[in-house]
């Protein structure tokens, strides 16, 4: 058997732990898959006598992760500290220097960064990693950079956030609000403290760049994404979702259109029918539609020390292999240069919650809005006399396929009647 690969891991929180874990319990195996160990030299961690529930014995530990990044006893670094830039990048950008492969979990540094790091990966003659920066246990990366590789990718789409997820998935079965559920999640530890990043959309919205860089070979571009969170949907919305015989979901969705790639991360009304539809809790999915091999969707837990330890040990086996394929698919040098398509260009059907006053010509002033600027009605849900306490009433349009720019100027337009009561509230209509 050839010598061991030996690995350093900055970071030993969560994944960096459950990394270990895995190497050790699964020793042998590797082993034998790899043709050569898998040997943890050494990690770095702020506190150095925290019980972390796994035998740390034999492994050097660095207070200082870039002690890893220039140690000539290790082979690649595994960075799973986390950040935009920081430490983790300079962790990076070090390792890569002297010759080191690298293997991180990192999503935000790599949706900032990731081209200029690709690159730097790529002159310097070492392997880029990062399955485990995107859902997690999923292999959605090497199923884009390998196994589809044939295809051109005609769309992928996907739940790439677990924790909005559970809570839209909790809503829909206890039928309580955002702000109830939000507190229950984060209680549970489903959610931070400060749930921004997940809830407003933004982590989805690196995942997303991610996997578009890879499908489309194009430089990592999340300054394009469009992001929604999912605030804005109530109970309400959910309830009438169900009528309407769809799911509300936070997706990420890319796909090429004429005017060029097109990003967004938003809640969506998808139909009951389809297979992301019933992808609930704090699992994920990712879609992709291929020219030759059709839909394919992938399905597992986006997070957790197993999943995400699973696909680090994924990306170490590649090394250990010597399988180095540039970090999206295509050379740096050859990464097309396609525009982004901004959000106005989008063209679909929507969803339009107003709560209004009960009066005569209400929908005759909503429904004025909407023909001037041409947008086509599907359906209207009103439920009758169930008022409000201000004498208001929900009432629910969904359109026809429609340009994003004409749908905004009409909902402008309608949310200055006087007769509305509240902000109205628009959903997008994915047919998947």
């Amino acid at each position: 058997m050839s010598q061991p690969i030996r690995i350093g891991i900055a970071g030993l929180g969560t994944v960096g732990a459950g990394t270990v874990k895995l190497l050790r319990e699964h020793a042998e195996l590797l082993a034998l898959r790899c043709g050569r160990p898998l040997q943890v030299v050494a990690a770095s961690a702020r506190d150095r006598k925290k019980d972390r529930g796994v035998d740390l014995a034999g492994i050097r530990l660095e207070s200082d992760p870039l002690a890893l990044a220039t140690a000539p006893d290790i082979d690649v670094v595994v960075e799973v500290i986390g950040g935009s830039d920081g430490v983790a990048r300079q962790v990076i950008e070090t390792a890569i220097a002297g010759g080191k492969h690298v293997v991180t979990a990192n999503k935000a540094l790599l949706a900032l960064h990731g081209s200029t790091i690709a690159a730097q990966a790529e002159a310097e003659g070492v392997i880029l990693g990062f399955e485990a920066a995107v859902a997690g246990g999923i292999p959605i990366i090497k199923a884009l950079r390998e196994g589809l590789v044939g295809n051109r990718v005609k769309r992928l789409y996907g739940i790439l956030n677990g924790t909005c997820n559970y809570i839209l998935t909790t809503m829909r079965e206890s039928g309580r609000d955002f702000a109830d559920v939000l507190a229950d999640a984060q209680k549970l530890g489903y959610a931070e403290a400060d749930p921004s990043f997940d809830v407003d959309g933004i982590d989805a919205a690196h995942k997303l760049a991610l996997l578009t860089a890879v499908a489309y070979g194009r430089p990592v571009d999340f300054a394009g994404v469009y992001v929604e969170g999912i605030r804005k949907v109530g109970a309400l919305d959910i309830r009438f979702a169900e009528e309407l015989d769809c799911r509300i979901k936070l997706l990420g969705l890319a796909r090429e259109t004429e005017h060029g790639i097109e990003q967004r991360v938003h809640p969506c009304l998808v139909p009951k029918t389809a297979p992301i539809a019933s992808v609930d809790g704090v699992f994920n999915a990712v879609a992709v539609e291929g020219d030759f091999v059709g839909q394919t969707m992938f399905e597992g837990r986006g997070a957790g020390a197993g999943p995400t330890a699973s696909a680090v040990v994924a990306d170490l086996v590649a090394v250990a292999r010597g399988h180095g394929l540039p970090a999206f698919v295509v050379p740096a040098a050859r990464l097309a240069s396609s525009p982004g398509s901004p959000i106005e260009r989008h063209r679909g059907a929507y969803y339009l919650r107003l709560m209004v006053l009960d009066r005569p010509g209400v929908i005759a002033d909503v429904t004025a809005a909407l023909r001037d600027e041409q947008v086509s009605l599907e359906s209207m849900l009103q439920h009758g006399r169930a008022r409000g306490p201000d004498d208001t009433v929900p009432v629910v349009l969904t359109t026809h396929v429609t340009e994003e720019a004409a749908m905004r100027r009409a909902l402008q337009r309608i949310a200055g009647l006087a007769t509305l009561r509240e902000k109205p509230i628009l959903i997008r209509i994915e047919d998947l």
